[in-house]
């Protein structure tokens, strides 16, 4: 089968290699398309030990079934579906008390096991959805990312939103801004250093857009929200800086969200976190049941996810790969079809 490879660090190629086998409770599927996330983008710039190569990539997919294991019922052939990232074991301590995408034991695809830069998969029956008729496949494969946004949701129903901010106007930030959208009736505010990112963000619904690059961000959520600040925020860059601004628009007993994973390491100002009761959380991946909310979102034409995406045969995606790690304007999300 064709592969995007990555056989070592600093190198991609299309590669030949064997069909995966499938085991007990699994099946196979044809890769109908598989996005590219920011997390390899991000692996492959900085060499994360997260993903070691030789390793072939891609967690966010969707198929058809055209081989079943043993224990899968054979009705299942020539079915559609839309898989989770995450394959958790059920069993540990997390898993029980309901934290799937947490578990001690999961395997990410592309991760631990190989991914979907590539004709076929093996997938565990148990994180497979079924792929709604409606959906093309280069927006069904972008459930994963959107389930994120969805996570984030519902990690902060607690709190009431009326304001929100999102840091940063890539494909995860996009993600979240319209689920805050859909889900909680937010009015958003996105900042970003690219005019046509923003630009993008607007016609996704935005009530106002900052340009980080000329603007005080922090001081434009203070004064849009007569110096009170945004009841939400949600860091989708993932620096030292974009962090200590997430903090800073912040009005207090409001929450930030960190889920950029760009830089690790940063100073914080710790009495700007307690003096005003300000909520610092981190999230991560989703649960198999936010997939399917993420799903029914698109499906009802509230969150839209093909517009500013671009299609990529997977012959290809060795130059779309490199072009994503210094995109224009107008590069944001690739999708690599097989």
């Amino acid at each position: 089968m064709k592969t995007l490879f990555y056989p070592a660090f600093d190198q991609l190629e299309i590669r030949d290699l064997p069909t995966p086998e499938v085991a007990v409770g699994e099946v196979l599927l044809r890769v109908a398309a598989c996005g590219l996330c920011g997390s390899e983008l991000e692996t492959f710039k900085n060499h994360s030990p997260r993903r070691q190569p030789p390793l072939v990539m891609g967690h966010e997919f969707c198929g058809t079934v055209e081989a079943v294991g043993p224990g899968v019922d054979s009705a299942l052939l020539g079915k559609r579906f839309v898989s989770n990232s995450v394959i958790s074991c059920g069993r540990c301590v997390r898993c029980t008390r309901g934290d799937t995408h947490l578990c001690r034991h999961r395997q990410v695809f592309g991760m631990h096991r190989g991914g979907a830069f590539a004709d076929w998969v093996n997938v565990p029956q148990e994180v497979l959805i079924p792929w709604p008729e409606n959906l093309t496949a280069a927006a069904a494969c972008l459930a994963e990312p959107l389930a994120n946004g969805v996570h984030v949701v519902n990690l902060t129903r607690h709190l009431p939103v009326h304001t929100a901010l999102v840091i940063g106007a890539g494909p995860i930030g996009l993600m979240c801004q319209q689920a805050l959208q859909a889900m909680r009736g937010a009015k958003t505010a996105v900042s970003d250093v690219s005019a046509g990112r923003l630009s993008i963000a607007q016609g996704l619904g935005a009530t106002r857009v900052f340009n980080a690059k000329t603007s005080d961000v922090a001081q434009e959520c203070l004064a849009w929200t007569d110096g009170e600040g945004v009841d939400l925020d949600i860091d989708a860059a993932g620096s030292a800086l974009t962090k200590r601004v997430s903090l800073a628009a912040l009005r207090p007993g409001g929450a930030a969200v960190w889920i950029g994973l760009h830089e690790n390491k940063m100073e914080v100002d710790s009495y700007e976190i307690t003096l005003p009761e300000k909520q610092v959380y981190g999230t991560y991946a989703a649960k198999k049941e936010e997939l399917a909310q993420a799903l029914e979102l698109m499906r009802s034409g509230q969150v839209d996810v093909t517009s500013w995406t671009e299609s990529v045969p997977l012959q290809d995606s060795v130059s779309a790969f490199h072009r994503m790690l210094r995109p224009g304007d107008r590069d944001i999300k690739a999708i690599f079809v097989p």
